[in-house]
């Protein structure tokens, strides 16, 4: 009957283990960009310390319930027993090990992995601005004057340097495979760093609830195979309409499962009059590259349909 029984509950066990391991794929345990290749590095280095901790608790307990349970007479009865210099040791001497390897591993990882830390790279990054709205993602290149909706593109190997904003409720911009997972908020701006190590397309999502529309709130990450490829995709962009203030209002307007969109040209510094009109008429960004006169009139013409959007 044993015989019989092992090779099922072995071939199950196998079956569970493939379907868990399924389960990383497309996720951080399955990076395909240095970020995310060092945060799975930290998340593994960390449970793993955790564990050896939770381990032996776990086969202490059961060691004990079972050796000293009712029926086991030859185990040793010492009610007046109350302490021992090495258990003592083992208590308090490994966690403490334990606890200051693991902050020394976080304090590096802290700072090598600060979103704000631009990436070593001999490579020019490409800057993108990054727009939450509701339920969508606006993605602007301010220095090829382009922009799209629910897609971004870049080469790969190639750092892509992000600022992100909101215009909607708050978010938070997360791409599991490349790492990274940061807030976008109204009238702040928030800064991420990622590269792809490999060419595919992976996807991105807001990692934060935000309302009706928010299980639409996804978008694809291009990481694409050249900067001819690129190159080519940038003139599809430029195929596409204008992001003017009217098609800005339109594209403000709560929509769900938003259809990727392109935009040939964007309102010169729209990416910090958004920024900039939750903010009391101040100016916020210096590189907007406008006075503060421009800044505040662009800023107005932004609030007006926010005002009315349905």
């Amino acid at each position: 009957m044993i015989k019989r029984t092992l090779p099922h509950i072995s071939r199950w066990l196998g079956l569970g283990i493939t379907a868990l391991l399924a389960g990383c794929k497309g996720g951080i345990l399955d990076p395909k960009g240095q970020v995310a290749a060092d945060e799975k590095s930290l998340i593994i280095t960390a449970t793993l310390l955790m564990l050896l901790v939770v381990v032996p608790v776990i086969v202490m307990t059961i060691a004990f319930a079972w050796k000293y349970r009712a029926s086991n007479e030859s185990a040793t009865y010492t009610p007046k027993w109350s302490h021992s210099g090495k258990i003592e040791a083992v208590v308090w001497i490994i966690p403490i090990i334990i606890v200051t390897f693991l902050a020394i591993v976080t304090w590096n990882s802290t700072h090598k992995l600060d979103p704000y830390r631009p990436l070593d790279s001999s490579v020019k990054p490409i800057n993108v601005q990054v727009v939450s709205l509701d339920w969508k993602w606006l993605f602007i290149y301010p220095d090829l004057n382009i922009a799209s909706v629910n897609q971004l593109a870049f080469p790969a190997n190639t750092p892509v340097n992000f600022k992100i904003t909101s215009d909607a409720a708050m978010n938070s911009f997360f791409i599991p495979q490349l790492g990274g997972q940061i807030y976008s908020m109204a009238g702040m701006q928030t800064k991420l760093h990622l590269i792809a190590n490999e060419a595919g397309s992976y996807d991105g999502m807001s990692a934060n609830y935000s309302g009706a529309g928010f299980s639409g709130m996804k978008f694809k990450a291009l990481a694409l195979n050249s900067q001819a490829e690129f190159d080519s995709w940038v003139q599809k962009a430029r195929a596409g309409q204008p992001l003017d203030a009217a098609n800005y209002a339109a594209l403000l307007k709560p929509s769900e499962s938003n259809p990727v969109q392109y935009f040939s040209s964007v309102t010169p510094g729209l990416f910090y009059g958004v920024l900039n009109k939750y903010m009391a008429g101040h100016q916020t960004a210096m590189e907007s590259g406008l006075s503060a006169s421009q800044l505040a009139v662009l800023s107005k013409s932004l609030c007006a349909p926010a005002a009315v959007k349905e």
